[in-house]
């Protein structure tokens, strides 16, 4: 039997035009939806498969405003048998105070019987692109941890997570208790049926509130740098090249 945590986030729906905040930190989520990533979508259906091959349970946490249970719902919606809720405004929080909080919950589940063998999280952040939060989380609970897989599947205590290598798919086996971050395309999420939302509005969702003072993190703007004049040769950019393709390529400044 393998309890699996699946940690998802609460992201802009960036489907359409991707408008930016004032600091070009975030996605200005004014006039979009929301939803979670393709990883994190990936993420829970490894979560319910495990859980369901093994007997198990899956759990499903989320830091975010009360907002975010909708995302929560949607998990127990496909198979996801409880969930967490961290609330606090994600705004203010770095990839350090957001493990502090996931390993506060897994501390305190533990502490009353209610273990987890198996943290899955997306490979990334998709509004902030951090990469952070899996690896420091098994750092913060001292548990190993493999990033960047496609498939994950559980005998006995040990974790055999699949993902794509230089040279081909890399294969690798973890004692648990793991962290895993997975990245989108190794399986096929599955959609919530009406039956399946009906179930998952009357599970209960677990509130729980920050048990550190966030540090943040640690960003004030992003900018880009300056565009940098090319220095590339075009081969073939000579008398006998066509006209227009020399003259385009100039104009864009690749060409000499």
């Amino acid at each position: 039997m393998a309890d699996v945590l699946v940690c998802i986030k609460r992201v802009p729906d960036v489907a359409g035009e991707v408008l930016l905040t004032s600091d070009a930190q975030a996605v200005d989520a004014r006039f979009v939806g929301f939803t979670v990533s393709a990883h994190e979508n990936c993420a829970v259906e490894l979560a319910v498969r495990i859980a369901t091959a093994t007997g198990g349970a899956a759990t499903v946490l989320t830091l975010g405003p009360e907002a975010a249970v909708e995302q929560l719902r949607a998990a127990l919606a496909v198979g996801c048998a409880a969930a967490v809720h961290i609330d606090a405004d994600p705004v203010g929080y770095g990839p350090v105070d957001v493990v502090r909080e996931i390993a506060a919950v897994v501390e305190t589940h533990a502490a009353e019987g209610r273990t987890y063998d198996l943290i899955l999280l997306g490979n990334d952040a998709a509004d902030t692109g951090d990469f952070q939060v899996g690896v420091r989380l098994a750092y913060a609970l001292g548990w190993p941890v493999v990033n960047g897989v496609r498939t994950v599947e559980v005998d006995g205590g040990v974790a055999t997570a699949r993902g794509d290598g230089p040279d081909g798919v890399e294969t690798y086996a973890v004692p648990m208790p793991a962290v895993v971050t997975v990245l989108e395309g190794g399986v096929e999420p599955r959609y919530p049926s009406v039956v399946g939302r009906m179930k998952a509005k009357k599970i209960p969702v677990e509130t729980v509130a920050p048990r550190h003072e966030p540090l943040g993190p640690g960003r004030v703007r992003l900018t880009l740098p300056p565009a940098q004049p090319s220095t590339v040769e075009v081969i073939g950019a000579g008398p006998d090249a066509a006209p227009a393709v020399v003259d385009l390529l100039q104009r864009l400044g690749v060409a000499r």
